[in-house]
């Protein structure tokens, strides 16, 4: 087994127990019968591997595109409460990282920069282009702060769903420890924009540690908060966590180091996102690891340090939300999206200091469920 293939292997552990902090608790219902579900949008070559994009609603005059970005372990469906309200004001797009749910596998390792590319390239081979309102929830907070590093002059605004934070602790080899602090000093690869003939499948070896950490984690199952997602959507959500590819898409041997980078450019420079409107929508409820409440206070000061990222930004606190803001109230991150597409439309109308968003009416069910369906009926 190649050097690359070993730090791949090895990442599973690593990246499982990163997925357990952030794994909601409660009742779970079993995995049903293995189906194949139709991609809900367009499957884009990014070089010879491909990324599920779904998009919707139309741009209106002056306003930016909204793309949605997952946490670890999640993808497209998780967005289902949020994008159906934003697509009535804008065109936004949900997609899959690559090796998540309809996403081919990509080359490894999986890094920040590497999965940032990607994205990038498959909106501009789809023709879906700037300026962009980036929203991020949890690692994907960072990701699409190395979005707006790579292509600064992209990206008009951002929300951040209770994101991670570069000092950020998590439990690690058995222990809560500082993500930057693992870190070797290791270089990360650069970009690749090609995949080898190896990459495009999964190893026996990599097979075997995926079935081994899903013996320990139990069967692909629906709990709390996914049960609040539309039936359908549960259903596919479990089709794409079957898939033993899903746990390769957030495996990254750098991930260290990269928060490390993330740290150090924090020290070195003030207001890295310079005056773009930013909301940091924060969790009220279910604490997870602040559970401890020295560990809670340091999340939630670190939370508040997020706003340093932009002179132009607030804090909104979700008080009934854990974790899953977007899927347990899905309104205020509506909202939170659309005071900053507003606010670029309008460039005098500054988000507003209020804990109140105005979001507008969410969507029945009913609509929810006509908008899934006409996007699998699309392509």
């Amino acid at each position: 087994m190649t050097h690359k293939k070993r730090d791949h292997v090895a990442g599973l552990i690593r990246i499982g127990l990163a997925l357990m902090v952030f794994a909601p608790s409660g009742v779970a219902q079993p995995a049903s019968e293995t189906q194949h579900y139709p991609p809900p949008g367009k499957l884009v070559d990014v070089g010879g591997w491909r990324l599920h994009l779904n998009c919707a609603g139309n741009k209106k005059r002056n306003a930016p595109t909204v793309v949605l970005e997952s946490g670890a372990g999640d993808f497209s469906l998780d967005w289902s409460l949020v994008q159906p309200s934003v697509a009535r004001f804008t065109r936004v797009c949900s997609y899959d990282r690559a090796g998540s749910g309809w996403s081919d596998l990509g080359p490894r390792p999986r890094t920040v920069k590497q999965a940032t590319w990607e994205l990038h390239t498959a909106l501009m081979k789809l023709g879906v282009t700037g300026p962009y309102v980036l929203v991020g929830h949890s690692i994907g907070g960072l990701l699409i702060r190395s979005f707006a590093y790579q292509y600064p002059k992209e990206v008009a605004g951002m929300v951040l769903v209770d994101s991670a934070h570069e000092d950020s602790q998590l439990f690690i080899n058995g222990k809560i420890q500082r993500v930057r602090e693992t870190s070797s000093g290791k270089s990360i690869p650069p970009i690749q924009t090609t995949i080898s003939a190896s990459d495009r499948y999964l190893s026996q070896e990599e097979k075997q540690k995926i079935e081994e950490f899903l013996k320990i984690i139990g069967p692909p199952r629906i709990a709390h908060p996914y049960d609040k997602l539309p039936p359908e959507i549960q259903r596919m959500r479990l089709w794409a966590t079957e898939q033993l590819k899903h746990y390769t898409a957030d495996d990254d041997p750098y991930v260290g180091e990269e928060f490390a980078e993330f740290y150090a450019r924090r020290q070195s420079e003030k207001y890295p996102l310079g005056n773009i409107p930013l909301i940091v929508l924060t969790r009220g409820g279910n604490p997870g690891l602040g559970a401890d409440a020295k560990l809670d206070e340091e999340r939630q000061g670190l939370q508040k340090d997020l706003l340093l990222l932009s002179r132009n930004s607030k804090q909104m606190i979700a008080n009934a939300s854990g974790h899953h803001i977007h899927i347990e109230s899905p309104e205020l991150v509506t909202g939170a999206i659309r005071q900053v597409v507003d606010s670029i439309q309008h460039p005098a109308h500054r988000p507003k200091s209020s804990n109140r968003l105005k979001s507008g009416r969410p969507p029945s069910s009913a609509e929810l469920l006509g908008f899934w369906t006409e996007r699998y009926h699309a392509f």
